[in-house]
């Protein structure tokens, strides 16, 4: 009985969360409020797996273990283990920068971000350490318009289907990862022009917005101010529309968490398509 009402209240909040969502300024990313049956929502994130989940260096194990069976106890049951920004996650500010918004800090509305993506998977296959610049981003504008203000900004680098395996964190004989980023100054930029003002963020289906090669995490520290976020280690982002879209992130809101493992929604509305 205690385990029926506590389902019945996970689905109150799911359904108060979808009407939340629908009140927000999911328009200016060209689409009405969230409707089941017209609009599409797709998944941006990797399956929560420990055989296939790249770990940042430093960052503690994963692991699933099975505490309790249908067999056994009468329900099926995991106990999880890993860190806040284990697979594809979110980041609140205060995860780089001390002071600012941590997950219980932010608002729902500050995780339901119209969305943009720039395909750079070409340069990123010729140049493991390529960063987004801002004649990339000018460039792309030239073709589909600016980018509205307050966005999340997503780099599609390619390294989604590199997931699970060595060549995800790219590791060379010292230790160093190489994967493409946001340079500094691209980032900067955005904070400047408005174009992840206040309540933005960009995404990146790397380990985060930082080149592997920068140990200062020069991008991390200008994207997670005020109450911008970062999606990191996207996926599926072939599915994802260019411009028209938004993201609505999920996942824990620990205390004074400095973001959480989640499942990140890609937002569709009507009459938009990939």
């Amino acid at each position: 009985m205690q385990r029926r009402h506590l389902l019945a209240a996970a689905g109150g909040a799911v359904a108060g969360a979808a009407g939340l969502a629908g009140s927000a300024s999911a328009g200016s990313a060209g689409g009405d409020a969230l409707r089941p049956g017209k609009t599409r929502l797709i998944s941006l994130s990797h399956v929560n797996d420990p055989a296939k989940t790249n770990i940042y260096p430093g960052d503690p194990e994963f692991t699933l273990e099975t505490i309790a069976t249908i067999e056994n106890e009468g329900y099926y049951l995991q106990y999880v283990r890993e860190g806040e920004a284990t697979g594809t996650h979110w980041g609140a500010p205060g995860h780089f920068n001390a002071g600012e918004p941590l997950a219980d800090d932010l608002d729902p509305n500050d995780l339901f971000l119209p969305a943009v993506k720039i395909d750079v998977r070409d340069k990123c296959a010729r140049n493991a350490d390529y960063a987004l610049t801002v004649d990339d981003v000018k460039q792309w504008e030239r073709r589909h318009g600016r980018i509205p203000d307050e966005s999340m900004i997503i780099m599609w680098t390619g390294w989604e289907y590199k997931w699970g395996t060595p060549a995800f964190p790219n590791l060379d004989a010292d230790g160093v990862l190489h994967q493409p980023g946001f340079a500094p100054e691209t980032v900067q930029w955005f904070i400047d022009t408005g174009r992840i003002g206040r309540n933005g963020g960009t995404g990146i289906d790397t380990f985060g917005p930082d080149l592997g090669t920068d140990p200062e995490f020069l991008a991390s520290l200008l994207v997670y101010q005020r109450h911008r976020v970062s999606l990191e280690i996207l996926a599926g982002l072939a599915q994802m529309p260019t411009t028209g879209a938004s993201v609505l992130c999920g996942g824990f809101i620990n205390y004074k968490g400095s973001g959480s493992t989640a499942l990140i929604y890609g937002v569709i509305p009507p009459g938009v398509h990939v």
